[in-house]
């Protein structure tokens, strides 16, 4: 019998090294480095609506705001990984040694794909709770209206909060914004193809 080749693991200085000279942007997840797919405009849209809504409210408060680019590591779960949106509260926390990779997200907000549905909600969501400073999580459905806002509460239970109804005010609670849901699908098409791909593995 013919044994299957193991996937090769890669360090995370080898993960730097690469990414640094790709195109393409990819996830490290202890060891495998796995290429990002890319996104639907609809997907950009609506990750685009949510960081207006959040730098006008920001506009004057300590935090950076980003969309899409920022790579983030999570150290416990050995990942880096780039979120769609992120609110980080000032000082950046950065990887020791690094000044292009953050460390210290208080929110962070996936516009969820068919490809990346399932890894959002669960293996990434599971890795992101081991960050200290998170404490808030958006997950946004870019084929129909439906949005899913966890609120991390004193005693550290994760509380859901669904909805479905576009006028309905999203108010977060690790910043201080407020948004109706319709905000954050402004300009979507709604007759746009959806992809159809295999969720990571």
């Amino acid at each position: 019998m013919v044994q299957a080749e193991a996937k090769r693991k890669y360090t995370a200085e080898e993960y730097l090294e690469a990414e640094a000279k790709s195109d393409e942007k990819h996830e490290y997840i202890d060891g495998e480095i796995v290429l990002m797919p890319g996104e639907l405009p609809n997907h950009n849209v609506i990750a685009g609506n949510l960081h207006t809504e959040l730098n006008v409210a920001l506009k004057r408060h300590p935090y950076k705001i980003f969309v899409t680019d920022q790579r983030l590591w999570i150290p416990e779960k050995r990942i880096y990984t780039y979120p769609d949106v992120t609110v980080v509260a000032q000082p950046l926390q950065y990887q020791p040694g690094r000044r292009d990779t953050i460390m210290n997200p208080c929110f962070i907000a996936e516009v969820l794909s068919k490809s990346t549905r399932s890894y959002d909600k669960d293996q990434k969501f599971t890795a992101y709770r081991t960050i200290p400073e998170f404490r808030e999580y958006l997950l946004i459905d870019q084929y129909t209206i439906h949005v899913e806002h966890y609120v991390k509460s004193d005693d550290r239970r994760w509380i859901l909060v669904d909805y479905d109804d576009e006028n309905a005010e999203i108010s977060l609670s690790s910043v201080s914004c407020r948004f109706i849901v319709s905000d954050l699908y402004n300009k979507v098409d709604w007759t746009e193809p959806q992809e159809e791909a295999s969720e990571p593995t």
